[in-house]
């Protein structure tokens, strides 16, 4: 009954991307109940595809960059579903390496936006997410593609991707986040990003003590076999300024790769990646060696230790939690301590603001405070105050808008010295924008 509805007034692409942006009011509303319904009107175009299924609280859009490029380079279209988007929406919806075009956005929205608009009247409205994960798996049925990886937007249990049958579930690692609806402690976060494991499917993960114990627990309960990833299956054995070298003890051999993706932790996540490559080819997938080593060496992933322009260098990274705000301050005091940091900080309110500054306070010589233009963006006052308590002497700028912010660090900082933009993905994004927009910028070439 549901394939005779039809948009009779297809959409543009800008008004396809307003309409789907009027649903944001809905924010995160979990629960499988809305995008299953949506998704049986569609014709459940998700049951026709072979899925790798990713959560975990960090790295786990960075462990989806590589299983793609390494499924890529083994000759497999591949479907890719990200989120959040740190520049354009289309990044969220990736086949091969081509983003969902404007046009095919449209028609998606057009083809979806009847269904929606009677699940509405019903009172059963789908959230943004929601919507935006039934146009990724249709897109992916429509371009055919022969593997499908699929990022867990919020959680796991309740999450909207998940309703799909995995080939194997990874979980990358567990740190407090989003306590407000996972709960309050680790173990409480682990049980919901558990909750996309399935009965007698593979589960891989790097999630460590308590969390750890938890998911075995899980997997157990659904005879899941489980491969856990720790410190000792990975080392780094070299770092240059944009690039590093690990070698990866895998279940059947080691393996020697380099990643234009910076940090230490990029170890674990390409180890995990390749733990996921290795139980798919337990399952008759044909990855060569030289498909992994390659696919590693052509990842990358914008906003995340992503270095945009060489004078001064500014390092991108959308730390945006504690654990993932320590990763950051773990690079930049490893790799980077001969330099002057200067640090653009912009945070959402509702994160855990305190721990995130605390953190990287330290290393920061100067700091920069402002704020992204999304609503939930915390005033640069609030975060002025909150570095007082911590270090009264520390200097620190406030700006209002991320360009401000951006031109006053490129103004003040030389060659020597690092500029880092954190705190936020959104942050990151609009700094991205600017630094990328080809407009010239106030900074200090002289020295």
């Amino acid at each position: 009954m549901y394939s005779t509805l039809r948009d009779t007034n297809p959409l543009s692409s800008t008004d396809a991307i307003a309409w789907l942006h009027s649903f944001d009011k809905y924010r995160w509303v979990l629960g499988l109940e809305r995008i299953t319904a949506l998704l049986e009107r569609l014709g459940n175009p998700q049951k026709k595809l072979q899925i790798i299924h990713v959560t975990g609280s960090n790295g786990k859009g960075s462990v989806c960059k590589y299983i793609s490029s390494i499924l890529q380079k083994a000759g497999h279209i591949v479907g890719l579903y990200l989120s959040p988007h740190i520049e354009h929406f289309s990044e969220r919806i990736v086949v091969g390496n081509q983003e969902i075009s404007e046009d095919d956005l449209a028609m998606l929205v057009s083809e979806i936006r009847p269904f929606v608009e009677d699940m509405k009247q019903q009172g059963e409205t789908p959230t943004f997410f929601e919507i935006v994960t039934a146009i990724a798996f249709l897109h992916f049925k429509n371009r055919a593609v022969n593997y499908a990886v699929i990022e867990v937007g919020l959680g796991g249990r309740f999450d909207a991707t998940n309703v799909v049958d995995p080939l194997v579930t990874v979980i990358t690692n567990i740190s407090l986040e989003h306590t407000e609806i996972l709960g309050k402690d680790i173990v409480s976060i682990a049980r919901e990003k558990a909750g996309i494991i399935k009965d007698n499917i593979p589960v891989i993960t790097a999630a460590e003590e308590d969390a750890q114990e938890t998911i075995r627990h899980v997997a157990k309960e659904c005879k899941a076999p489980l491969a856990c990833i720790d410190k000792t299956m990975w080392r780094r054995v070299f770092y240059q300024k944009k690039r590093q070298g690990f070698v990866i003890h895998g279940s059947f051999k080691d393996y020697t790769v380099e990643t234009s993706v910076l940090g230490r932790h990029q170890g674990e996540n390409i180890a995990v990646a390749i733990a996921v490559v290795e139980q798919l080819q337990m399952n008759g997938v044909y990855i060569t060696d030289k498909d992994i080593v390659d696919g590693i060496a052509a990842t990358s992933h914008i906003g995340r230790m992503e270095f945009v322009v060489e004078n001064p260098p500014v390092l991108l990274d959308g730390a945006h939690n504690p654990a993932g705000m320590r990763m950051l301050a773990d690079t930049i005091q490893e790799d980077f301590s001969s330099q002057r940091l200067i640090l653009v900080l912009g945070m959402l309110k509702e994160k855990d603001i305190k721990s995130m500054v605390s953190t990287i306070l330290p290393l920061a010589d100067i700091i920069i405070v402002t704020k992204s233009m999304n609503p939930r963006a915390a005033d640069p006052l609030l975060l002025q105050e909150i570095i007082a308590c911590f270090d009264v002497n520390k200097t620190v700028f406030i700006e209002q808008s991320i360009p401000r912010a951006i031109d006053h660090a490129t103004r003040i900082a030389t060659e020597q010295d690092l500029i880092c933009v954190s705190g936020s993905l959104f942050t990151v994004g609009e700094a991205r924008s600017v630094l990328l927009s080809g407009k010239p910028l106030s900074g200090n070439s002289s020295s």
